[in-house]
């Protein structure tokens, strides 16, 4: 890689003034990433080859986010994680090595929507309908089991996840991987009454960070076999945590057995 690389990654970032532990927005790292450059490079490349990704990186701030319901339930906020604007750097080159691996060898499943270039909810919305009205043209009966894993991201469980990267062949950026995962901390934000409050670090044994760059394509890895289990009997729909499962059959019997089977599958 070249300082190039470093420079154009870095000024693609959306330019904002909200900032990790260390206080250093992506605002102030696009101004002065031309004097910084020959430096972040070497240490991007020392990453690359050690394949350990660096430990001051890896401390985020979680801002909870609050989306519905009794706003004394924790559950009711989405954590995001505020990450270093370095650590998005980092992640960025690490990101279009892993992408280029899974787009060249066609690794992520036609199902998935979510995440990838040239998708979005339209093409997912389409093929949803196009494959029940399908089923519907062609005299079938049709039943759909709509699934919503909550607090998808923090389910990821880490020895998993590294297992299905390396059966993916990506044995040579495994340890680096592993590395951005393993020995995280994280500590709680919020403000109250214009004043900051956090809690102390803790350790993340589990998960994928909101709001990174690499965390949605380690979680489409995550759930990339899903489609395996349930080929046979049903057809799937998935945009990122949201699954989409259509069963169809004409004959009544082998219908509710279909159902029957995916309803216990999806659950397992």
């Amino acid at each position: 890689m070249s300082s190039k690389e470093t420079e154009d990654i870095t000024k693609s970032l959306k330019t904002k003034n909200s900032h990790g532990y260390d206080g250093i927005s992506t605002k102030i790292l696009k101004l002065s990433i031309h004097y910084i450059s020959s430096p972040l490079t070497y240490i991007c490349k020392r990453m690359l080859s050690s394949g350990i990704f660096p430990a001051r990186l890896q401390f985020a701030e979680i801002k909870p986010i609050y989306k519905k319901g009794d706003k004394i339930n924790t559950s009711n906020y989405r954590p995001v994680s505020l990450l270093t604007s370095f650590s998005k750097t980092f992640e960025r080159i690490t990101y279009n090595r892993l992408y280029h691996h899974i787009n060249d060898n066609h690794i992520l499943v036609d199902e998935q929507f979510c995440f990838r270039q040239l998708s979005s909810t339209d093409m997912a919305t389409y093929a949803l309908t196009k494959n029940i009205l399908t089923a519907l043209n062609n005299k079938s009966l049709v039943d759909g089991i709509f699934c919503d894993l909550q607090k998808a991201f923090d389910c990821v469980n880490h020895d998993i996840l590294l297992c299905k990267i390396e059966f993916y062949g990506v044995s040579g950026k495994a340890n680096l991987i592993k590395s951005y995962l393993q020995d995280r901390y994280q500590r709680v934000l919020i403000y109250l009454y214009s004043r900051k409050y956090h809690s102390k670090w803790e350790s993340v044994t589990d998960g994928v960070p909101q709001g990174s760059i690499f965390g949605p394509l380690l979680f489409l890895l995550y759930i990339n076999d899903i489609p395996n289990v349930v080929s046979d009997t049903g057809i799937l729909v998935l945009f990122a945590d949201d699954t989409s499962l259509i069963i169809t059959n004409s004959d009544r019997q082998m219908f509710e057995k279909d159902i029957n089977f995916c309803h216990i599958t999806i659950k397992e």
